[in-house]
């Protein structure tokens, strides 16, 4: 257990804590704290989401009376969704999720789709959910499940009944994508060892997090927990969509470099190339391959030579200035 505010009930320890308390979040008892289940849920909490995902287009079709196929042809689910630590250091998400038609949001979505549907879907889904996790070395074997606090509303819960527009999800999304893994006390850069979170001023119960992390790591190489001990053993991105949920990557890449395009231009006083008359390309000079790099076999005669020269360099040097000394 950790400190925490309970409604208006006090804490476990009796102490009704403020809102900044600095101990929010910590273990009441550190000696008993299950620290490396923490950091093993946060490994494996992306793993958790997969699967949900998984089940949930199931736990659709089974409720409208279709074949998994048959559902997708007829509407397409659509989520984002965005991690957020808590303040005892572990991970949570933040979804939206959408029913949108067989092409994607901008066509109308079944009659069967319907809000209901999905909320039961979803709650059908989480609960099915489990990764199990192998003892190894003195770690106990450990199945992982979502816990109850599953809150589904309407998108249009989070607000005061305004209309729903892109702006507003997107104000939802970013309200948690800001909180990074820095507001547990933690670092935002990888540790190697236990002897730097002291010299870095980690505060008591991330760095024992931290800590589970490296000793874990021999136990469980191929989860990379010391890569992520930083992250408090979380390896997922902080954000992730399904492919049609919104615009791509690149497309925004594309927009903002095309905008800081324009403004070179306006600053430098160049016309707008798609305003331009088109005009005849006259080619000086074309690119032609040369050739790549030296083969392993010429690699090693270069070194050997360049080895050679440097060697009869110092030779040269040596009887150049070799002899007795000027005694006049």
């Amino acid at each position: 257990m950790v400190h925490n505010r309970p409604g208006n009930r006090p804490c476990a320890c009796g102490v009704r804590h403020q809102e900044d308390a600095p101990e929010l979040g910590t273990a009441l008892d550190p000696a008993t704290y299950d620290y490396a289940g923490a950091v093993l849920w946060n490994n494996h909490a992306s793993d958790l989401w997969r699967y949900f995902t998984i089940y949930l287009r199931r736990e659709i079709a089974k409720r409208a009376g279709l074949t998994q196929k048959a559902a997708q042809e007829q509407s397409r689910v659509a989520f984002g969704k965005v991690a957020e630590y808590q303040k005892r250091g572990a991970v949570h998400f933040h979804a939206v999720i959408r029913f949108d038609g067989p092409e994607g949001p901008d066509s109308p979505p079944p009659a069967w789709a319907t809000l209901d549907l999905l909320t039961d879907a979803i709650h059908a889904a989480a609960a099915r959910v489990a990764v199990d996790v192998p003892p190894a070395g003195d770690q106990p074997a450990r199945t992982l499940r979502w816990g109850t606090q599953l809150d589904v509303q309407p998108i249009g819960a989070f607000g005061n009944g305004e209309e729903i527009t892109e702006q507003a999800v997107a104000s939802y999304v970013a309200k948690y994508a800001t909180k990074a893994a820095e507001t547990t006390g933690t670092v935002d850069r990888r540790i190697g060892n236990k002897e730097a979170l002291a010299l870095l001023g980690v505060p008591d119960h991330p760095a024992r997090l931290i800590a589970a992390c490296l000793d874990l790591h021999a136990l469980y190489p191929d989860r990379k927990l010391r890569d992520w001990a930083h992250m408090l053993g979380f390896r997922g991105h902080f954000s992730t969509k399904s492919r049609r949920y919104s615009t791509t990557l690149g497309a925004l890449r594309q927009v903002r470099a095309d905008y800081r395009a324009a403004q070179q231009r306006a600053a430098l006083g160049l016309p707008d190339p798609d305003d331009a008359p088109e005009a005849t390309t006259l080619t000086l000079a074309h690119w032609a391959y040369a050739g790549h790099g030296h083969t392993p076999g010429e690699s090693w005669l270069a070194a050997n030579i360049r080895r050679d020269i440097q060697h009869n360099r110092e030779l040269a040097r040596e009887e150049g200035t070799g002899g007795e000394p000027d005694a006049s």
